[in-house]
């Protein structure tokens, strides 16, 4: 989910897929434009099975997984529960043909 303000300064319609990238790693999605984001801020569901591209120069995520932009540090020894739920982020149109997503095909075996 992205700010309309935000959606039209990078040219990013509703429906439209997205790339959205830090440091960390980079996914793509599908853009929902929405009056009840914050401006500067945007939205992307948990829950997409991880399904990266190991041809892409940054082993894109396929499928929308937020997992790959934040990071893995625990909030404390004692409790160690996640503190993963924000990152700092950039969001830009997608370009090109979209990968094929195969998070949901059998794993070829190899043995």
């Amino acid at each position: 989910m992205i700010n309309p303000s935000d959606a039209k300064l990078r040219g990013i319609a509703d429906g439209d897929i997205v790339c959205v990238k830090n440091n960390r790693g980079q996914c793509l999605a599908g853009a929902v434009i929405a009056d009840d984001i914050r401006q500067g801020v945007v939205f992307l569901w948990t829950g997409a099975w991880y399904d990266p591209d190991f041809s892409h120069p940054q082993n894109q995520d396929t499928h929308g997984n937020p997992n790959v932009l934040t990071h893995d540090l625990r909030t404390s020894q004692l409790g160690q529960g996640p503190a993963a739920q924000s990152a700092l982020v950039e969001i830009e149109k997608f370009e090109g043909e979209l990968p094929d997503i195969k998070a949901f095909e059998t794993p070829i075996r190899t043995s």
